[in-house]
């Protein structure tokens, strides 16, 4: 049994006992986190749309942090002009505990 879910403007496949990390939410870790952006869910047959307008994603945070620093870097030829930048994104870290249909 999966389920896709949104969140932080990206979709997701879970399963139960699935861990993945979606944008900070701003919770602490070991709470619990509903998702109810359910777009499909897989059980039996996949189901869509209004089949799943009830349905939630329960999961528990497991940690806040922060990914790798990625580089951006900007440079145009023949002006002398370069400019460096990094960036980390904050991520939450999440492992689903049930599917609710």
């Amino acid at each position: 049994m999966y389920a896709i879910i949104a969140t932080g403007g990206k979709q997701y496949k879970v399963a139960e006992g699935d861990v993945i990390k979606v944008e900070k939410l701003g919770v602490e870790a070991g709470e619990t986190v509903t998702f109810d952006h359910v777009i499909a869910v897989s059980n039996d047959g996949l189901k869509a749309g209004d089949d799943v307008k009830n349905a939630s994603v329960t999961a528990t945070v497991v940690e806040n942090g922060k990914n790798r620093k990625v580089i951006v870097y900007k440079y145009k030829r023949k002006t002398g002009y370069h400019k460096k930048n990094g960036h980390r994104q904050q991520y939450t870290k999440v492992k689903i505990e049930k599917i609710n249909e």
